[in-house]
């Protein structure tokens, strides 16, 4: 037990809506050390390109990426099948994971599920 490599929880990073990967990692590097150092930080991006205005132009360069799309109201919903498809192979090509880290902006959209 003493020679034993303790292993960093790996942790399944998903960044908020019209954002990207990018842009997480680069909000988490502004964490202490004494934490972000002790996670293995695995970034996922979305696996589709923004069809609207991010709430953070002018913060971050684009490109913006949503996880799914939906109507102006938010009543209808697209591409949410093709988005769990899409984390469950990312999960199986870089898991297993430990634990999940999100950042969600809840608008609308969020009120919702």
């Amino acid at each position: 037990m003493e020679n034993e490599i303790r292993r960093k929880p790996r942790i399944l990073c998903l960044h908020s809506f019209r954002t990207s990967g990018r842009i997480l990692q680069k909000m988490i590097s502004r964490w202490p050390e004494n934490v972000s150092g002790e996670l293995d930080l695995v970034f996922a991006g979305a696996p589709f390109p923004a069809e609207g205005k991010s709430d953070v132009e002018g913060i971050y360069d684009p490109p913006y990426f949503e996880w799914f799309q939906s109507d102006k109201e938010f009543k209808e919903f697209y591409n949410f099948e093709e988005c769990l498809n899409y984390l469950e192979d990312f999960m199986l090509k870089h898991g297993p994971f430990d634990g999940v880290l999100a950042r969600f902006k809840l608008n609308n959209s969020g009120r919702r599920f």
